[in-house]
């Protein structure tokens, strides 16, 4: 049988310095997911073109340093294409970026988070409903995972499922339909690439009132979290088969 076709829809780049030391977004994603897979990876801000969502087995979109709320052409043109894509039932799992653009594309509200910015490792808190989802339901209540945003859904597209929450963000990971999630988090983050991301801002950090070399300090590894994108890779297998 053949592989299940996995589209990787990459929409941004990370910081030079962390690129040349890690690789970039989607080499992170291409070490997470199932090596069964067959991947491909599509750049969207220079203009690649997806095709027909049918033509994928499942979707993964990634983080950004874009935002949003600005609404750029190959922004907005994803997320009529992501839209077309739950409607049809495929597997999509959006991650930082993708979990606010997935939002936005079924109806949801992205902006500013009012605290600002959420960065470093931090505690997810499962609802009772990730207990039922084929993605959560073999993670623990409370979980470790990497994270760097300024931007969250501030409000849930209609007939979303909450999954997960933090205490400094309440709409840490959803699902909509039968097969689609968003994540806050950064499941394919490394606790090194996490550590890397707190250098890199920590001038930024500091003048905004977070303690830089604290978050350093907390860092951890997170391998439930981590662990998502090679369930969400098993999931994709089952329905192809």
């Amino acid at each position: 049988m053949a592989k299940a076709r996995v589209l990787i829809l990459k929409t941004g780049t990370t910081y030079s310095d962390i690129r040349a030391r890690f690789g970039d977004f989607e080499d992170w994603f291409i070490r997470g997911l199932c090596p069964d897979l067959a991947l491909t990876v599509m750049d969207l801000p220079h203009g690649d073109e997806p095709g027909d969502p049918s033509e994928w087995d499942g979707v993964v979109v990634t983080g950004s340093p874009a935002m949003v709320s600005d609404r750029e052409a190959w922004s907005e043109k994803a997320a009529a294409w992501l839209a077309k894509a739950v409607t049809a039932g495929i597997p999509v799992l959006g991650v930082c970026y993708g979990h606010q653009l997935l939002a936005h594309a079924l109806g949801g509200e992205v902006g500013y988070h009012p605290d600002g910015r959420e960065t470093g490792t931090r505690v997810v808190e499962l609802l009772p409903e990730a207990g039922h989802d084929p993605l959560f339901n073999s993670l623990p209540p409370r979980f470790r995972a990497q994270l760097t945003h300024k931007q969250s859904v501030l409000r849930l597209p209609p007939g979303t499922i909450l999954l997960g929450r933090s205490d400094f963000e309440p709409h840490q990971s959803f699902r909509v339909g039968h097969c689609a999630w968003g994540v806050q988090f950064h499941p394919e983050f490394s606790d090194a690439v996490m550590r890397a991301y707190l250098e890199v801002q920590a001038p930024e950090l500091d003048k905004e009132g977070l303690d830089a070399h604290a978050l350093l300090n907390e860092v951890a590894p997170a391998p439930e979290a981590s662990s998502l994108l090679q369930r969400f890779s098993e999931l994709v297998i089952e329905r192809q088969a």
